[in-house]
């Protein structure tokens, strides 16, 4: 990251019920956003592992979430994070379906991202 400070993210009310549903449901989570099309620019959701991180991607985040064992760590493409580094991303739920792969697609919502600036101090 050469200096740059992880752009914070933060989750909405609605967000952190969905992750304390779908954590009873298929165990430890986590995240992934990448730069793609499509559904590929919203943040996935996956079971912890189920999606293979390397050196193209960022960890911006280890989200607690009360009622959730274990922090759900939020990673995002290196590409993406050089575009969105000067944001806060706020993780919230919308209804309509998503994508196939993320797990709150059977629940008839997807997850999304709104960003404001960050301010100096990264808040």
């Amino acid at each position: 990251m050469s200096g740059a400070q992880a752009a914070p993210v933060e989750l909405t009310p609605a967000a952190a019920e969905l992750l304390r549903r779908l954590r009873r449901v298929h165990g430890p989570l986590m995240f992934h956003q990448s730069g793609g099309c499509c559904d590929g620019s919203a943040p996935m959701c996956y079971q912890d592992g189920e999606f293979r991180t390397g050196g193209s991607d960022v960890l911006l985040a280890s989200l607690d979430v009360d009622g959730v064992a274990e922090r759900i760590p939020f990673w995002m493409s290196r590409s993406q994070f050089e575009v969105w580094s000067h944001t806060r991303l706020i993780v919230d739920v919308v209804a309509g379906r998503g994508s196939g792969f993320s797990l709150e697609a059977p629940e008839g919502v997807r997850f999304l991202i709104r960003s404001r600036l960050a301010d100096p101090d990264g808040s």
